[in-house]
């Protein structure tokens, strides 16, 4: 029988911990370390004591003034010899020869003729010095004995004693006696010191000279950054690039290598030098090798630039100061200079400084004008910075498409009569009908009677690679886009290109990373300035440049991306550029966009007021009335002409071949009839708004009826 125990009250006792078992692990003592032989620990202790930086650098010095001496004689055993023989002229006569000089040829070799019949002649002296100095020596005597005794009987009869008569003879007996005893005292000291004055001496001229091995050198010589340019450094650096013909002339010359160079000349934050290359070099040789020339001089690469001058065979280096070009260039004088202004024609903006240090100004008139570069490099701020320099003269018009849109040229807003801004394909149509409106507005230039003179027209497109690759398609099937004569952008820029600088109507066009798709051939090849800053080939700087420009050394693809921000390479007519050279690196001066806001400021009170244009597409039907008051803007009249010229830039489709007539009839027909004011036929603006309102009021009425 099984009973159930019931538990009346709950437990609550805590529950018993399990018990805890603790092992314990007994560890044996590690074995003793087997003691280092005595051997091992003085090997360590004398590799630490031989490599310690101490000895290092005490062994260096050591070795250093002692090579000084050995160089210091080699130096001087060279300077004796070069003055005993002519082995100088054979040097020099050997580096003009490997020059291809032949005048210099010429020269050293009737100098070297020259001095050897000179040594000829003083040879053949020597074989009866001999004879003559003998004769000399008797007659010498003589005279001299002969003048002694004449002195002695002078005092012997001045003073009445016989034996004054050898008082002379005895007095220099004397003195020769004396003589010959300070030099026995001299003589042995003489004898143990000379040696180390010798060896001294040798020390000062090698120590001068630097003549030890570079490893023997202070750190801060080995190093050599930032070293002086010299003629030595230069031929060396020539010498250790890899070409064959080039080191073989170089060797032949000897120390005359430096034979090759110009002056070299201080230029701006480093030096300059033309270098004679020896024949059967070329100057492509050297160019092809910038970086490892720079690396002989000390240099990175972005710190030397290669060009050809006009001479033959010859290339001219430009050497920075190590770090120089790191540095920024000072502020432009558009913000340091409030009373600047601009002259279109006879005036050149201030760009920039080129590497010499020296004001890059650049010529904007009549000239088509192209930069082109990696993204975010400083094309915009380039491009604007000439823009707002010519914005300071109040005849120029601007008409501006800014492709990014993201306000870049916002400060153009009261400036430009036209100013697009975004990406979008709408706005590639707007920026392509205002360079149709500008191609229009060419053509009545061009048509009007010869001797007038036009107000110049910009036409600016940034960002034009987005207009370029654009596919969208008119209603005839035309695009905007390519580089086909359907393509109305592409064709637009071509007209303009042919004949827009005759009659003052400019475009200026930026764009990144160029290739044959997004700038095509020939409107690269149209603009008159073309500039560039860091790409990424050489390909690329050929499309941006040209060949000549290429060919002739200028290299945006050597540029530093990311550091070079605003350095530009220019090949124009419109800049000042060294003889021979078909480029030149400006460095560009940095405005910001709210320096560039003030500057424009400045050129806005210059000017009477504009009413810019912020195009936008209405579709194809249009409301001539309505645009009419819209390009008239807040002006209380507006000449007829001007009214014309900016319904063009606002739909050269639907405006593009209106004349006067009808714009007479939609103003008649709307009862606000063109009137003339100083003789001249403008537009009000009061009674556009009003035709307007009351056309509007009408249509109210008509639609409550």
């Amino acid at each position: 029988m099984s009973e159930n125990v019931v538990h009346l009250h709950k437990n609550t006792d805590p529950p018993a911990e399990p018990a805890i078992v603790t092992t314990l692990t007994v560890v044996p003592d590690p074995p003793a370390a087997r003691p280092v032989p005595l051997w091992v620990r003085s090997g360590r202790a004398l590799k630490t004591a031989v490599t310690h930086e101490r000895t290092t650098t005490t062994a260096r010095a050591v070795a250093r003034h002692t090579l000084y001496v050995a160089g210091g004689a080699r130096i001087v055993g060279r300077r004796a010899w070069d003055g005993r023989t002519g082995a100088r002229y054979e040097r020099m006569l050997r580096a003009a020869e490997a020059t291809g000089n032949i005048e210099g040829m010429e020269e050293w070799e009737d100098r070297l003729q020259r001095f050897r019949e000179a040594r000829h002649r003083r040879r053949m002296d020597l074989l009866h010095s001999p004879v003559d100095a003998a004769k000399g020596v008797l007659v010498t005597t003589g005279m001299g004995i002969g003048s002694l005794v004449a002195l002695g009987i002078v005092l012997a009869i001045a003073n009445k004693d016989v034996t004054d008569v050898v008082t002379p003879l005895q007095a220099v007996i004397e003195f020769i006696r004396l003589l010959i005893t300070i030099v026995q005292v001299v003589w042995g000291p003489l004898v143990s010191v000379g040696p180390f004055l010798a060896l001294l001496a040798l020390w000062a001229v090698g120590s001068k000279q630097q003549a030890a091995p570079a490893w023997s050198m202070p750190d801060k010589v080995r190093s050599s950054e930032g070293e002086p340019i010299t003629p030595s450094i230069v031929v060396k650096a020539l010498r250790d690039l890899g070409v064959p013909a080039l080191r073989n002339a170089i060797k032949e010359m000897g120390d005359a290598g430096a034979s090759m160079l110009g002056p070299i000349r201080i230029a701006g934050c480093g030096v300059e030098v033309d270098v004679t290359l020896p024949s059967g070099v070329s100057t492509n040789e050297v160019q092809q090798r910038r970086r490892k020339l720079a690396e002989n001089l000390s240099r990175h690469e972005h710190e030397v630039f290669i060009t050809i001058p006009e001479a033959a065979r010859t290339v001219r280096l430009w050497i920075a100061d190590s770090g120089a070009l790191d540095q920024p260039i000072g502020p432009s004088p558009l913000m340091t200079d409030e009373t600047l202004t601009a002259d279109y024609a006879k005036g050149k903006a201030p760009w920039g400084q080129d590497l010499r240090g020296d004001a890059a100004s650049l010529s904007l008139y009549q000239r088509h004008l192209l930069i082109t570069g990696l993204s975010n490099q400083g094309k915009t701020a380039s491009l604007r910075a000439l823009a707002l320099w010519l914005a300071l003269d109040k005849r120029v018009e601007f008409r501006i498409a800014d492709l990014k849109g993201v306000g870049d040229w916002d400060m153009f807003d009261g400036l430009a009569t036209v100013l697009i801004q975004g990406p979008t394909d709408d706005h590639v149509i707007d920026a392509t009908e205002m360079l149709e409106g500008g191609v229009t507005e060419m053509n009545r230039r061009i048509q009007a009677p010869p001797g007038t003179e036009f107000p110049p027209l910009v036409l600016l497109v940034d960002e034009a690679q987005v207009a370029f690759m654009c596919p969208v398609k008119d209603d005839q099937g035309n695009p905007y886009g390519g580089s086909k004569a359907t393509s109305r952008y592409f064709m637009a820029a071509r007209k303009i290109h042919n004949q827009g600088r005759a009659v003052n109507v400019i475009l200026w066009q930026g764009t990144q990373d160029p290739t044959d798709q997004n700038l095509p051939k020939l409107v690269r090849e149209g603009a008159h300035t073309r500039a560039s800053l860091a790409l990424g080939t050489e390909s690329q700087a050929r499309m941006a440049l040209g060949d000549k420009a290429v060919d002739g050394g200028a290299a945006p693809n050597l540029l530093r991306p990311g550091l070079d921000q605003g350095t530009v390479v220019v090949a124009s007519s419109g800049i000042e550029i060294p003889k021979g050279q078909s480029s030149i690196t400006v460095r560009t001066h940095y405005v910001s966009t709210d320096d560039a806001k003030l500057i424009a400021a400045r050129a806005r009170a210059l000017r009477d007021g504009v009413t810019t244009l912020h195009l936008v597409d209405n579709g194809p039907d249009r409301d001539p009335l309505a645009d009419i008051a819209a390009v008239i803007g807040d002006a209380p009249r507006l000449k007829t002409q001007e009214v014309l010229k900016r319904l063009s830039a606002l739909d050269a489709d639907a405006y593009g071949a209106w004349s006067f007539i009808d714009l007479k009839r939609v103003l008649t027909t709307a009862g606000t009839e063109p009137y003339k004011s100083d003789g001249v036929m403008v537009v009000g603006r009061e009674r556009v708004l009003r035709a307007l309102a009351n056309r509007d009021g009408d249509g109210s009425a008509s639609a409550a009826e």
